[in-house]
């Protein structure tokens, strides 16, 4: 709720204008936000995702079509039936939401490539994609959550401890929770038993390479770099160091849609971002990346006014364009 709260306290992201240029006298350019259309979102058997996912659509001006899980299906259709009346109260549009519960309407919603612009699944690995593979609409999102931190030479071992605790523990099961460890191997030794003895306390198991149980010891950061860069998800990595330069260095080489220093993965969330609530996170580089609020649901498009003119003047050299960027 104070997600919500949050939320309805927002600018409103809709019509603003990006951008106003003149290209000549009397020919003037405006890039303006609008909505991306009809959002189609599949998500899991959490409830209150039917709450976030609304009152992001319903605030940026799209149109929402909602499946959630089967396990809250009398849960999903009360507050569906109470956010669609107050919506309809409010003067929006008959049909600006719509619920499917049957499995088999999913089939058919990814066949709506005429009518739906954007997809969002939100589940395991294979049910992603799944669905990426088997629609010509677009879709945003991840299907992995493989999140690493890095244990630096010039950590702060008493940061690191806590930080890679709550990582894994503080919710187990959420796509932000850290699945690898990576540490320098001149510290190795000095943070294995100390990390192992607050793990034991949620019985953790840890598992490791050949040369030592528990990690993947690296020879430098950008060792780390790499390994991230290849076997990771691209979703958030973190890096323990008071090296500033070197914590540049891993937040810029790293290809994740967030990179940290010093703090909990877990942090990767829209609520904790301020965004008031999120659709889902999308690992993707197109559109919008980390996790989605009011932004990463709208475009924008490109208004051009004129008095009549045409191109083939300023082509044949008889009129010059002069860019003016505009208040």
């Amino acid at each position: 709720v104070a997600g919500i709260r949050d939320l309805i306290g927002m600018p409103d992201p809709l019509f603003q204008t990006q951008l106003a240029r003149e290209l000549d006298e009397g020919l003037v350019l405006k890039r303006v936000t609008c909505p991306i259309g009809v959002i189609g979102v599949i998500f899991e058997a959490r409830p209150d995702a039917l709450v976030q996912i609304s009152a992001l659509c319903l605030k940026s001006g799209n149109c929402v079509i909602l499946k959630g899980g089967s396990e809250a299906l009398r849960s999903n259709r009360k507050l569906f039936d109470i956010i669609y009346d107050a919506a309809r109260q409010a003067g929006l549009p008959e049909h600006c939401m719509m619920q499917l519960e049957a499995r088999s309407e999913i089939s058919e919603l990814l066949d709506c490539h005429g009518s739906v612009d954007l997809l969002i699944p939100r589940g395991s690995n294979s049910f992603v994609q799944y669905i990426m593979n088997n629609t010509k609409i677009p879709v945003m999102g991840h299907a992995d959550g493989i999140c690493h931190i890095y244990v630096d030479r010039d950590a702060d071992l008493d940061k690191a401890v806590p930080i890679i605790f709550d990582s894994k523990t503080q919710y187990v099961s959420a796509c932000n929770a850290v699945e690898t460890l990576l540490v320098h191997e001149d510290v190795v030794k000095e943070l294995m038993p100390r990390l192992k003895a607050a793990l034991d306390q949620k019985q953790v198991e840890i598992r490791g390479t050949k040369e030592i149980a528990g990690v993947k010891p690296v020879a430098d950061v950008y060792e780390a770099i790499d390994h991230i860069n290849c076997f990771g998800s691209h979703h958030t990595d973190c890096i323990v160091t008071e090296n500033a330069q070197t914590a540049e260095t891993f937040m810029d080489l790293v290809d994740s849609a967030g990179v940290y220093q010093n703090c909990s993965t877990r942090f990767a969330d829209g609520y904790r971002y301020g965004f008031g609530a999120e659709v889902g996170i999308s690992t993707g580089k197109i559109h919008a990346r980390g996790p989605v609020g009011l932004e990463g649901l709208v475009s924008y498009k490109y208004k051009l006014y004129g008095h009549g003119q045409i191109v083939e003047d300023y082509a044949s050299g008889e009129k010059q364009v002069h860019f003016k960027d505009l208040k």
